[in-house]
């Protein structure tokens, strides 16, 4: 299987010229047969020939159609040279290269950077890095921070304000761990330009479902409550939906687009003996 870039065969192909009469970069880009032939000594099969480019003073590339099965849209580059004071053209490469809509493998991406969201299953362990920047140290509570002389304060209740605060973990999220979460989730599927947001009667800053998250993210994030909707999901304060708490709903029973209608009901019609069959 031929390589991107690989390089099948150079030497030196002997072919003496009219140097007086044309320019050594005319000359090469004028030598098309010496580009095919060298293809073919290679035991390929070039299609039709595309375009030749000069590379230089002394050099030039021809490229063919590839004409190979599973390499739709790939070219040979085939590169020929001269030198001052020579008629030779010399074989520099023959090469393998795609061209516009050539069928490529997908970009190569490291291991480590291979896990995307939804990856992650039951049972599988995902380590932050130790310099994750998402993250920063923080504080951890070993029992001996906090000591008090007077015993009217509950080590317990000392223990729950810490925990709100996030004290006894070993890092907490970073500003800029909070700048990435927030964009994410402003850009998504619960931000404000997502299309149901767009079609929304009211945002979700102003529905009773809406649960605002706590610390620096209050104003711009909370939780959808509502089953029918977003429930349990992280929305954006302007994202909304249809199933808003100050929607009302349509008067009556029935569709709100169409009139009741019994489809149990039968429509009885009198038809005349002498009515000529209907045609179908």
């Amino acid at each position: 299987m031929w390589h991107t870039s690989a390089i099948l065969h150079t030497g030196a192909v002997t072919q003496v010229g009219d140097g007086e009469r044309h320019g050594n970069g005319e000359r090469l880009l004028a030598a098309v047969d010496i580009a095919r032939a060298a293809l073919l000594d290679e035991g390929q099969r070039p299609g039709a020939h595309r375009r030749s480019v000069a590379e230089g003073d002394w050099a030039a590339a021809h490229y063919f159609d590839a004409e190979l099965a599973g390499y739709r849209g790939w070219q040979w580059c085939v590169v020929l040279a001269g030198s001052p004071g020579s008629d030779e053209i010399t074989l520099s490469e023959v090469v393998l290269l795609p061209g516009d809509g050539s069928l490529l493998a997908p970009p190569w991406v490291p291991w480590a950077e291979r896990v995307a969201s939804g990856d992650l299953a039951p049972g599988d362990l995902l380590a932050a890095e130790p310099d994750d920047p998402r993250l920063v140290p923080n504080q951890i509570d070993t029992g001996d921070e906090f000591r008090f002389e007077s015993d009217s304060v509950d080590p317990d209740d000392i223990g729950q304000i810490a925990g709100e605060l996030g004290l006894g973990r070993k890092r907490l999220l970073s500003p800029e761990g909070r700048a990435d979460a927030a964009q994410r989730w402003y850009d998504g599927d619960f931000g404000p330009g997502s299309e149901m947001a767009q079609a929304a009667p009211y945002p979700c800053c102003t529905c009773g479902f809406y649960v605002p998250l706590a610390g620096a993210l209050r104003a711009g994030f909370g939780a959808c409550t509502n089953e029918l909707a977003a429930d349990g999901r992280v929305v954006s304060a302007e994202y909304g939906c249809g199933a808003h708490s100050d929607v009302q709903g349509p008067k009556g029973d029935g569709s709100p687009a169409y009139d009741a209608y019994d489809d149990g009901a039968i429509e009885v019609v009198a038809i005349s003996r002498d009515a000529e069959p209907a045609r179908t």
